[in-house]
């Protein structure tokens, strides 16, 4: 096929502005060093490009690969068939797999898919998330991981019921069941997304495939096998990332081109310090307002604690967490690049709106990938691998954690589970993760009619996340809490972030996109079907003029609660644990609040005694809110000083010991569950 001519106006109008002079020598200046293989470009074809057979293969080896690890823990691990080792590894893992499990753990397709394209829609401004990583993963290795590893459980809503009740873990599990099975399903639809957009596989044959394959390793090798699973899929999203991040500087003239580009466009924006909480990314926003989300991500969610926990020393959680912070800044910063440089290549033709190439912007990047690295076999095949590790990684620790709160929290309440042996705990452990994925693949179905997966995923999952991390925030940190407080506080949270998320969705609260511009489209294919001129019909139109973004509506709606339902979903989280922690606080001064004397220490982070040790004994006193140190409690409960006082302390937990040893007709373990709760 004979290329196309590049025609572009070298006479401009009288009435040209001095940007438009800049951008029209950089558009000229773009289409000189595009010309090469040039009629390959979607824009230029108005088609994708699809897979080859190399790609296909390569795409299909790094699959097998994931699986493959799971076989081999399956069958290395036969001999060692525990339910500990299937779900914590046996406490025996290293730092560096856990590390790289814990980088990928949240860092699913929906970010890989949903960052460059924050920056293509947007701006810049979400790049401050990098901040706030910086500060979720110190306050995850400084406060919340060293409190739930020196508590040695399994599931972190076990914490509940040593603090509040069997009620409030009960309540605190569903949640979190509820919540993970729709991030699930988010995680699971993004990468079919992708996959479809670029083989024209059908959407649910990907679906299926991707949570057989999970499932299949998740269960057989169990969380040594997630955890190695997770440090090969590491290497290959890195790998892939920057595979798309260096062509694509290549072909936009370098990175500090495309940044020009993106610059004279709007795109470079970091300047936004607006306090307006109704901000959709500002630097508070972003900083503050998703640094507490991403906080309860690494700190109070099951599927990271319970990696943390399979490490040998409270040391090596620490630095495992660390370690990983330097993975996800450098991914995330990877990631907003090729935003920069993905819109530097469609700068004049935007192809959502040209031929309709793909029909959401969800699937701009994989498109985007196709173009640039289409010509060289196998290097699409390896990108579209590291979007599908990206899920992968998250599917498969999620249905580990499901599978482990489900049965430590509730199926072991029941009499015929706690009789069974070690190895059929772990044959059940396996059988949940097959029911969940199940479940995930009908919760797909609901999340295929949502567009702008990444907002919508951060939305709904901070609906329910910020309830659940309001509990551990009101029990770990506020010793008069009790346990109505706690059930009112998480349940008016939940009803209030509800209400929020779904009036923003009924009022259709939008932030207009950017500016785009569709002058350096190929529009004679819409008459001829013949490769023919790319030339600009007016000058004019790219000088002066770019498609203007939906304005925001003129007349807002006359419900007075309209403003709440503008609050940027960044601030679901923390907005939720502050309802749940003052309403908690509240209810539990009205119903008869817990006596911080009473309270066993190791259950409440004394913030000051753990981050400020060298102030005076006599103000880190005052500073403990009456909570005993945990020297005064053991000597006062050994010497008995305390009596009634520490029977009070345990009062809720024995409560519940005894009814479930009565239930079960175990008298004769009674008292060595009670024995348990004092050490």
């Amino acid at each position: 096929m004979k290329r196309p001519i590049i025609s572009v106006p070298l006479k401009l109008p009288t009435n040209a502005t001095e940007d438009g002079w800049k951008l029209h020598k950089r558009y000229l200046w773009f289409l000189t060093r595009r010309k090469l293989k040039m009629d390959d470009y979607s824009i230029i074809t108005g088609k994708r490009k699809t897979f080859g057979v190399v790609d296909y293969v390569l795409f299909s080896i790094i699959l097998i690969i994931s699986a493959a690890i799971g076989f081999f823990f399956a069958v290395k691990d036969r001999k060692k068939d525990s339910s500990s080792n299937f779900l914590l590894a046996g406490r025996k893992m290293s730092v560096f797999p856990v590390a790289m499990s814990l980088l990928v753990t949240f860092l699913s397709a929906l970010t890989l898919l949903g960052n460059p394209v924050e920056i293509y829609n947007y701006n810049t401004m979400f790049w401050y998330l990098c901040l706030a990583m910086v500060l979720a993963i110190a306050a995850a290795s400084f406060i919340f991981i060293p409190f739930f590893y020196e508590l040695g459980i399994t599931s972190a809503f076990e914490y509940l019921e040593l603090r509040f009740s069997k009620h409030v873990r009960i309540l605190g599990c569903l949640l979190y069941i509820f919540q993970t099975m729709m991030y699930v399903s988010f995680v699971l639809y993004a990468p079919a997304l992708a996959l479809t957009a670029v083989t024209g596989i059908n959407l649910w044959a990907s679906i299926v495939g991707i949570m057989l394959i999970v499932t299949a390793y998740t269960a057989m090798g169990g969380m040594k096998a997630v955890v190695w699973t997770d440090t090969f899929q590491a290497f290959v999203i890195i790998a892939g990332l920057l595979a798309a991040l260096i062509q694509g500087s290549i072909l936009t003239g370098g990175f500090e081109e495309a940044w020009k580009v993106a610059a004279d466009r709007g795109r470079v924006v970091f300047d936004v310090f607006d306090p307006d909480p109704k901000v959709r990314h500002s630097f508070w926003t972003v900083v503050f307002g998703g640094g507490i989300f991403w906080t309860s991500l690494f700190g109070l969610n099951q599927a990271q604690i319970q990696r943390a926990i399979s490490l040998p020393s409270l040391t090596k959680a620490k630095i495992s967490l660390l370690t990983s912070l330097i993975g996800i800044v450098f991914i995330l910063t990877i990631g907003f690049m090729i935003g920069i440089v993905m819109f530097a290549f469609y700068a004049n033709c935007h192809p959502i709106k040209f031929m309709n190439i793909i029909s959401k912007a969800d699937q701009l990047l994989p498109l985007f990938v196709m173009d640039i690295l289409g010509q060289f076999p196998g290097i699409p095949g390896i990108f579209v691998s590291c979007v599908f590790s990206g899920s992968l990684s998250t599917l498969s620790s999620c249905l580990n954690a499901l599978s482990a709160v489900t049965i430590e929290d509730i199926l072991k309440r029941f009499r015929f589970v706690k009789s069974m042996n070690d190895f059929k705990i772990t044959l059940l452990s396996k059988f949940l993760v097959v029911i969940y994925g199940v479940i995930g693949i009908g919760a797909a179905f609901l999340v295929s009619q949502v567009s702008a997966i990444l907002q919508a995923s951060y939305s709904l999952f901070s609906i329910i996340n910020g309830p659940l991390s309001g509990l551990f925030v009101l029990g770990i940190f506020f010793p008069w809490a009790n346990t109505w407080g706690a059930i009112a506080g998480s349940l008016t949270s939940l009803f209030m972030m509800s209400w929020i998320g779904f009036g923003a969705f009924a009022n259709k609260i939008r932030t207009p996109t950017a500016t785009f511009d569709t002058s350096g489209c190929n529009w004679n294919l819409t008459t001829t079907t013949t490769m023919t001129t790319v030339a600009m019909e007016s000058s004019t139109m790219l000088l002066n003029s770019t498609t203007t973004p939906i304005p925001p509506a003129t007349v807002e709606s006359s419900d007075p609660f309209y403003d709440m339902y503008k609050l940027s979903y960044l601030w679901y989280t923390a907005t939720a644990i502050l309802i749940n922690v003052v309403v908690g606080l509240i209810v539990s001064f009205i119903t008869g609040r817990t006596k911080p004397e009473d309270l066993e220490p190791r259950l409440i982070f004394s913030i000051f005694d753990r981050l400020l040790p060298c102030l005076p004994e006599t103000v880190l006193r005052k500073l403990r809110c009456g909570v005993p140190t945990k020297q005064k409690y053991e000597k006062d409960s050994q010497n008995g000083t305390k009596g009634v006082d520490i029977q009070a302390s345990e009062k809720q937990t024995m409560t519940a010991l005894t009814c479930d040893n009565l239930e079960n007709g175990n008298t004769h373990g009674l008292k060595t569950d009670v024995e348990s709760t004092r050490l």
